[in-house]
């Protein structure tokens, strides 16, 4: 790989580049569109060995399959991946809905978040709300209107209200919630680079999940099919 790149450098051992893997800081390259930013942010868990796994294969015994979620957000224009979060199969889809609109820039502008009715809660909108930006979150059912103390809340009474009178499945095509597909077929791609995390530490687990963002992301300025209606 090292003479495919043109580099002469020499070739590190696998323990060297094991070690190194925990302290990777990887940057996620993106292209940036012209309008301001809309943010469509997905979770799903994905299948990782853990030292208990890989010392029962080698030495026998039980063994407990572990879980890792990531956390993505992806830029609806250019299908980039523009925020990545790693955790435990414990923690909750919307606890990191902050965390994904913090890797953004504070000085780029977002239009938009939209995500699925788990994050449908008051923190997660007024982390939107803090962003000056507009949440497409569908209400979780019988949700009811929140006292209307922060802008996240008057944003969310207003979706429940609109989602009561025209009904879910007209809110989801006037609100344009049906973009959020998108996100999940990036999912999905990022699933296609493995089934499972090859790494058995969490620190190098990251790493390797923000290494298969970056690597998407290269593959999509690339370029990317455009599919039209025929007939």
């Amino acid at each position: 790989m090292l003479r495919l790149v043109g580099l002469d450098w020499s070739v590190p051992d696998f323990s060297t580049l094991c070690r190194r893997q925990k302290t990777l800081n990887v940057s996620l390259p993106y292209r940036g569109g012209t309008d301001p930013l809309n943010l469509l942010i997905d979770s799903t868990g994905i299948k990782a060995e853990g030292e208990g796994e890989w010392n029962a294969r080698k030495h026998g015994g039980p063994k407990r399959r572990i879980w890792r979620k990531i956390h993505i957000g992806i830029d609806e224009e250019t299908l980039e991946v523009r925020a990545v979060e790693i955790t435990t199969s414990n923690v909750g889809d919307a606890p990191m809905l902050p965390e994904l609109l913090n890797q953004i820039p504070t000085d780029q502008t977002i239009g938009s978040v939209t995500a699925d009715g788990a994050y449908d809660t008051r923190k997660c909108h007024d982390a939107i709300a803090a962003r000056n930006a507009h949440a497409v979150i569908p209400p979780r059912k019988n949700a009811k209107p929140w006292k209307p103390t922060t802008a996240g809340a008057i944003a969310r009474n207003e979706a429940v209200n609109a989602s009561r009178y025209l009904g879910k499945a007209i809110w989801r095509r006037w609100s344009g919630y049906h973009r959020r597909s998108r996100v999940e077929a990036k999912m999905n791609c990022i699933k296609l680079l493995g089934q499972s995390l090859m790494a058995r530490d969490f620190d190098r687990q990251v790493a390797e999940i923000q290494v298969r963002a970056a690597v998407l992301n290269r593959y999509t300025a690339l370029g990317i099919p455009v599919t039209e209606t025929v007939g």
